[in-house]
């Protein structure tokens, strides 16, 4: 039985989709808003238009207090890419409050990377050591842990035991001109 034009080609569309559902936004992190602010330079250029409003922010925690109710963690903001991970090669844009219902362990996240969502509550008052500071308070509804985990990128050619790259007919033997590997740290659940 021959298998029609059409019926490959929803096939493919609903593969495509399954697939892209892989490598999305994680579940615990999803915002209920169409577009949720998403840097804390944002909410801080217009905070009075972002009270109330949904953000998805992340970075590292670099601090961590918890009161009666809620745990407060202070991260270092870093913007997120587009699976909503802080993107360790970025400059900070500042810091924020987290504030979390209920108790964390502050080892479980003392100088982790997270990204959190949540309603912008308000701006505080406060210190980064000496120095005054404003930060975002954000009323967290959800949040990622990240780990932070290092690979191995090989240069081209040099996975060849032989040392034989056929894209580049060069030399043969572990000493060719290709360069070192390189480690790299990348950010996964």
């Amino acid at each position: 039985m021959a298998i029609s034009h059409w019926s490959k080609q929803v096939t493919f569309a609903a593969l495509a989709l399954l697939l892209a559902g892989c490598s999305s936004i994680p579940e615990s992190i999803q915002s209920s808003s169409e577009r949720p602010y998403d840097r804390l330079s944002q909410i801080m250029l217009m905070p009075q238009m972002a009270l109330g409003q949904e953000a998805r922010l992340g970075g590292r925690v670099v601090a961590v207090h918890n009161e009666n109710d809620k745990t407060r963690l202070v991260i270092v903001s870093l913007p997120l890419d587009r699976w909503a991970r802080p993107q360790l090669e970025s400059v900070s844009e500042g810091r924020f409050i987290a504030n979390v219902k209920g108790f964390l362990e502050p080892l479980d996240f003392q100088g982790l990377l997270v990204t959190v969502v949540g309603s912008v509550a308000e701006m505080e008052q406060g210190q980064i050591g000496s120095r005054p500071y404003r930060f975002v308070v954000i009323n967290v509804t959800g949040y990622q842990r990240w780990n932070e985990t290092q690979q191995v990128i090989l240069p081209p050619g040099a996975a060849d035991p032989w040392g034989w790259d056929w894209r580049y007919r060069r030399g043969w033997g572990f000493g060719n001109d290709w360069g070192p590997a390189r480690i790299e740290t990348i950010v996964t659940q």
